[in-house]
């Protein structure tokens, strides 16, 4: 009986050790989580934007935003993820006026204002897209980053590697969380709508 009596004291006292570890922990990674959604990405820039404009980090401060960075000539990712931001903004109807959508090429050298202007007539006319000189377009994605590679192809061509999350700020400029590649779209405008409140 008093063999019985230890073991489940035992383990009581196991339980208990467990449960204190797990909160422990949880406030861990929920402090982690806070520090996260307080990082500042971006830096100042004066870039161009698809319709002639100039645009610098100001302009995007005041209302929360989405920043995609891609290329025209990619042939898979970049559209297909256009093609669903113009769907969550149907879907966001009126409130999408609140958000701003922003694709900024990674290939500026083939990526200029007239190439980008006739690729995002394909879009949601909401979506602006950001250009420039390819320094200067650099030293921004550097400071988003946002990683982008040059690939070389056989044929004398070029692609582009990059990321492919969507990044999601709010009217500050700070993180406030992301939308991966393939993302369900539900969970996509939810996210979204998230950024209005």
């Amino acid at each position: 009986m008093r063999y019985i009596k230890f073991v489940l004291w035992g383990m009581v006292a196991a339980t208990a050790a467990t449960m204190a570890y797990i909160y422990v922990v949880d406030d861990k990674i929920s402090t982690q989580s806070r520090q996260v959604t307080a990082v500042k990405l971006g830096d100042e820039f004066s870039l161009v934007r698809h319709d002639g404009k100039s645009i610098t980090d100001k302009d995007l401060l005041g209302k929360p935003h989405a920043l995609f960075f891609g290329f025209t000539n990619c042939p898979e990712v970049c559209p297909t993820t256009l093609h669903e931001m113009s769907t969550w903004l149907g879907e966001l109807g009126e409130d999408a006026n609140q958000i701003n959508i922003y694709f900024m090429t990674v290939d500026p050298e083939r990526d200029n204002v007239e190439t980008l202007s006739d690729y995002l007539t394909a879009f949601d006319s909401r979506i602006t897209g950001i250009t420039g000189e390819k320094a200067d377009v650099e030293k921004t994605l550097k400071s988003y980053k946002v990683f982008f590679r040059r690939v070389d192809l056989d044929d004398g061509d070029y692609s582009m590697d990059h990321s492919a999350m969507i990044y999601l700020l709010d009217a500050k400029g700070d993180f406030a969380g992301s939308i991966s590649y393939g993302e369900d779209g539900q969970s996509a405008v939810a996210k979204l709508r998230k950024m209005l409140n």
